[in-house]
C-alpha cells in the first residue's frame, strides 16, 4: 500500500478484541461482528487473528478508501504548482507524491485511519442492543461504536502494525548497518515514522558528525601536557567549542528547513486541537465586523494568557527554588565533606530515588497547570510542558555540579562528579532504555503463556505465539515518561541529549575528555535507538513536526550558561588564590565573555537560517501560483461578459470597466 506498489494489501491498524466464551446466536447483533461488518461497509479490508487470549481485527484501506477519506476531512495537500490546496480524490493526479512514490505520507493515513475507524456511527432512528458474552451494550444513535466498546472495554487497544517488508529492509540499512556510523536513511524513515522522530534522527545525526571537531580537539587537550601553555590551550579550547556550538545550530536551521522543503507536506500539522478556552478565530466569529470589541477581544485574549503562561511559570520556578535547591545543595555539601566512598555511594542511590519522586510530582503539577493556560493547540501545550519540566532536570542535574565548580572549587571532585553522572549515567540509561522493553515483552509473553494454561488445565504442550500481531500487541509503546497525552519516547530521549549537551558544554575547561564520551555515546545512540523501534516496541503512531521545538530553546539556553560557567571556572584557575582581584588575566576573560555574547547573538546575521534554493524555490511557486490564479480569473471574467455580450448594450469603456469589477465581485 506504501511507495510505488500502492496497489499492494498492508494491513497497518490492529484492532484488539477479547476471545469470547459464549458464541450469540444471532450474529447480527454480536457486536464484535457488528464492529467488523462496519470496517468493511466503509472500505476496509479485514482479516481476524486469533490469539492465545484476544482476538486481532487487522485493518487495511486500498487507495481510493484513503484518497475519500482525506477528501472528507479537507486535507491540504501541496498541488504541482507549489501551493496547498485541499484533497479531492477526482483530481488525484494535481497533488504531489512523497518521496518513496506513495500518494499519502504516514502520518496523513494515521489520520484517515483514526477518521474511518471512529466514524462507524450509529445512523438508524433508534437504539441498538449488542451482546458480548451475554452483557448487553447500548448503542446510541449518532454514537462512535468503536468509542462505546472502549468504554465497556471489549475493545482494549487500538495501535499501528508494522509493515515487515520496510521494516527488514530498515533494520538491515539503518538499525543493524554498523558502517555508516552517522549517515541514516532519513527519507525512509520519514515515510516509515513519520515527521517527528524523523526531525530526531536528522538532528541526532548532525549533532554526532558536528562533535567529531570538539572531541578531536578534548582528546588532545587530555592526553598532550601543555605545561605553562596550559592557562593559554584551554581558553582557545572554550572559544572554539562555543564558536562550534553556535555554528551547529545555525547549520541545523539551514537543514531543517532544507528537510521541510523536501518534504512539505509531511511536516505540516494535521490538525490543530484548541483549548477550553475561546480561540481568536472563535472571538472573531462571535464577534462578528465590530472592530472596536475585536481589538479589545484580542488584547484581552493575548495579555491574559502571557499572565497565565507567568503565572504557572512563577509556581513551577519557585517551587524548585523553596523546595528542591536546598535539598540539592544538602546533597551536594553532603558529598563533599563525605570521606567514605561507600557512604557516598548510598547517599547518591538515595539522591536518585528521592529527585525521581520530586520529578513525577513535578509534571503532575506542570500538566495541571497546562490545562489552564490559552495555548492554542497540542504542540503549544507540549512545549510549554517541555519548558516546565526541564526545569526540574536542570536543578537536578547541574546544581550539585555548579556547587563543586563554583563554591567549593574543587577540580578533582568536579571531575569525579562529571564522569559519574556524564559516563556512568549514559551507560545505564542506555542498558535500562534497551533491556526494560524487553523485559517487560517477555513478562507479557509469560503471563499470557501462564493464563493460556491454566485455561486448558488438561494441556501439557509447549504453547507458542504463532501470529506477529500478538507478538506486536505484547510488545510496549513508545511513550514517554511524563504525560502521554502531549509527548511520546521522543521527550526521553530529547532530554537525554539536552542534559548532555549541558554537561559537556558548561564544564568543557574542566573535563574537555567529555565531547570524546559523548560523542561515541551517541554514534551507538543512533543504533540503539533504531534498534528499539523497529524490534522492541510497537510501530509509534506518527506526530507532526516541523522543527524539534521548543528543546531548540533550550540548547541556545544552555550555550550562554556555558559562556558564563566555563568563564567562571578560567578565573578559578588564573586566580587560585581567591582573592578575585581584576588583574590583566582576569579582565581578559572578562572581555572575553562579552565577545562570546556579541558572537552568540550575532552569527544569526552572518549565517541565514534558511538555504538559497529553499528560498528561490518558495518564491518560484509563489509567482507560478499567482500567475495561474491571475489567468483564470481573467478567463473566468471574459467569459462571462462573452456570454452576456449579447444582451447588454455597447457601453463607454468605463462603464464596460464597473460592469466587469462587479460581475468579478459577485
Amino acid at each position: 500500500m506504501n511507495g510505488v506498489g500502492e496497489d499492494q494489501i498492508v494491513f497497518e491498524i490492529a484492532v484488539v478484541v477479547p476471545k469470547r466464551n459464549l458464541k450469540e446466536e444471532n450474529e447480527g447483533y454480536d457486536c464484535v461482528e457488528v464492529l467488523v461488518n462496519e470496517f468493511r461497509n466503509v472500505g476496509f479490508v479485514v482479516e481476524r487473528v486469533i490469539g492465545l487470549s484476544d482476538e486481532f481485527i487487522k485493518l487495511a484501506a486500498p487507495l481510493e478508501t484513503l484518497g475519500r477519506a482525506a477528501a472528507k476531512l479537507h486535507m491540504k495537500k501541496p498541488t504541482r504548482i507549489g501551493i496547498d490546496l485541499q484533497f479531492e480524490w477526482e483530481e488525484v493526479e494535481a497533488f504531489v507524491r512523497q518521496p518513496d512514490g506513495s500518494l499519502f505520507s504516514w502520518c496523513e493515513r494515521f489520520q484517515c485511519y483514526h477518521h474511518l475507524i471512529y466514524e462507524t456511527v450509529n445512523k438508524k432512528n433508534s437504539c441498538i442492543t449488542l451482546k458480548f458474552d451475554g452483557k448487553e451494550i447500548q448503542w446510541e444513535v449518532g454514537e462512535s461504536l468503536l468509542r462505546r466498546l472502549e468504554l465497556e472495554g471489549i475493545v482494549r487497544q487500538v495501535f499501528p502494525l508494522h509493515d515487515e517488508t520496510k521494516r527488514k529492509k530498515l533494520l538491515r540499512n539503518w538499525a543493524l548497518n554498523c558502517w555508516d556510523f552517522t549517515n541514516q536513511p532519513i527519507d525512509d524513515i520519514y515515510a516509515y515514522f513519520g515527521t517527528k522522530i524523523a526531525v530526531y534522527f536528522a538532528f541526532l545525526g548532525m549533532y554526532t558528525r558536528w562533535m567529531i571537531f570538539p572531541a578531536a580537539f578534548g582528546l588532545i587537550l587530555q592526553l598532550v601536557d601543555f605545561g605553562s601553555l596550559q592557562l593559554l590551550v584551554l581558553p582557545a579550547f572554550f572559544i572554539s567549542i562555543v564558536l562550534w556550538a553556535v555554528l551547529f545550530f545555525q547549520f541545523w536551521k539551514r537543514k531543517n528547513s532544507a528537510l521541510s522543503a523536501s518534504t512539505s507536506q509531511g511536516y505540516k500539522l494535521l490538525g490543530r486541537e484548541w483549548g477550553s478556552l475561546q480561540s481568536p478565530m472563535e472571538l472573531t466569529k462571535n464577534l462578528g465586523t465590530d472592530k472596536t470589541k475585536e481589538k479589545e477581544a484580542f488584547q484581552k485574549y493575548e495579555w491574559f494568557s502571557y499572565l497565565k503562561r507567568f503565572r504557572n511559570d512563577a509556581i513551577i520556578i519557585l517551587s524548585i527554588i523553596c523546595l528542591q535547591l536546598p535539598f540539592e545543595l544538602a546533597y551536594a555539601h553532603l558529598y563533599e565533606v563525605i570521606k567514605s566512598d561507600i557512604v557516598k555511594f548510598g547517599l547518591t542511590a538515595v539522591y536518585l530515588l528521592v529527585i525521581q519522586y520530586f520529578t513525577k510530582i513535578g509534571g503532575k503539577i506542570s500538566i495541571r497547570l497546562i490545562k489552564y493556560e490559552n495555548n492554542e493547540n497540542t504542540e503549544y501545550k507540549a512545549d510549554s510542558l517541555v519548558y516546565k519540566v526541564f526545569g526540574l532536570y536542570f536543578m537536578q542535574s547541574y546544581i550539585g555540579v555548579f556547587y563543586h565548580a563554583l563554591l567549593h572549587r574543587n577540580f578533582m571532585t568536579l571531575r569525579q562528579v562529571l564522569i559519574q553522572r556524564l559516563i556512568l549515567s549514559e551507560v545505564l540509561e542506555n542498558l535500562l532504555e534497551n533491556s526494560l522493553p524487553y523485559l517487560k515483552y517477555s513478562y507479557k509473553k509469560y503471563r499470557a503463556v501462564r493464563n493460556k494454561k491454566k485455561r486448558e488445565k488438561g494441556s501439557t504442550g509447549k504453547i507458542q505465539f504463532t501470529s506477529r500481531v500478538e507478538k506486536e500487541y505484547l510488545k510496549p509503546t513508545y511513550s514517554a515518561s511524563i504525560c502521554e497525552e502531549l509527548e511520546d519516547g521522543l521527550f526521553d530521549d530529547f532530554l537525554e541529549l539536552a542534559l548532555q549537551f549541558g554537561m559537556i558544554m558548561m564544564f568543557a575547561c574542566a573535563f574537555p575528555l567529555a565531547f570524546a564520551f559523548s560523542a561515541l555515546n551517541n554514534i551507538a545512540e543512533i543504533r540503539t535507538d533504531a534498534l528499539k523501534l523497529l524490534a522492541m516496541l510497537k510501530r509509534p503512531g506518527p506526530r507532526a513536526a516541523a522543527t524539534i521545538g521548543a528543546w531548540l530553546n533550550i540548547f541556545q539556553f544552555l550555550i550562554l550558561m556555558s559562556i558564563c560557567t566555563n568563564s567562571a571556572l578560567l578565573v578559578w584557575l588564573y586566580d587560585q588564590e581567591g582573592k578575585w582581584k581584576i588583574e590583566p588575566g582576569l579582565a581578559a576573560i572578562l572581555v572575553m565573555e562579552h565577545v562570546l555574547l556579541l558572537i552568540k547573538f550575532g552569527f544569526s546575521r552572518f549565517v541565514p537560517e534558511e538555504p538559497a534554493w529553499v528560498r528561490a524555490n518558495r518564491m518560484k511557486n509563489a509567482t507560478q501560483a499567482q500567475d495561474m490564479c491571475s489567468k483564470q480569473l481573467l478567463r473566468s471574467i471574459s467569459g462571462g461578459e462573452k456570454a452576456f455580450s449579447g444582451s447588454i448594450p455597447r457601453k463607454t469603456p468605463d462603464g464596460l470597466k464597473k460592469t466587469v469589477m462587479q460581475r468579478a465581485t459577485d
